[in-house]
């Protein structure tokens, strides 16, 4: 099956694209998606069996991401440094919440620092505006 713009359903979107965490409750349960977010909270639980819970925040609203410990030791310095963060992973539900099982983690912090320069112009769309 494959949208108007024969992208299939599968990918919600295709990175490097990010899906506004708003619009999280559309992909079904399982699919591949790519959130990205300025990180709001890191949480790693004595009782949770090494597993990373990290809240993101686009400005649209946020996104919970769990990571096990396996991606965690792949990802490690973006997980425990990155300011900006860009997860693929699966959609999760379990009792009404979503959650992102990440898969990939890439630390986007550097185009933070995009926005001190005197010449900096944001583009064009928002996060929002994407398909």
């Amino acid at each position: 099956m494959l949208h108007a713009d024969h992208r299939p359903l599968r990918d919600w979107p295709r990175p490097p694209a990010a899906l506004p965490h708003a619009r999280l409750g559309e992909p079904p349960d399982g699919a591949r998606v790519t959130v990205a977010g300025l990180v709001l909270v890191r949480q790693r639980p004595g009782t949770a069996r090494g597993v990373i819970f990290l809240t993101l925040e686009d400005e649209t609203g946020v996104c919970n991401v769990v990571v096990w410990a396996r991606v965690f030791e792949a990802f490690r310095r973006a997980v425990i440094a990155g300011r900006l963060l860009r997860v693929t992973g699966r959609i999760q539900r379990q009792s009404g919440v979503v959650h992102v099982v990440a898969e990939r983690i890439e630390d986007l912090s550097p185009m933070l620092d995009d926005l001190l320069r005197s010449d900096f112009r944001p583009p064009a769309c928002r996060a929002g505006d994407q398909p």
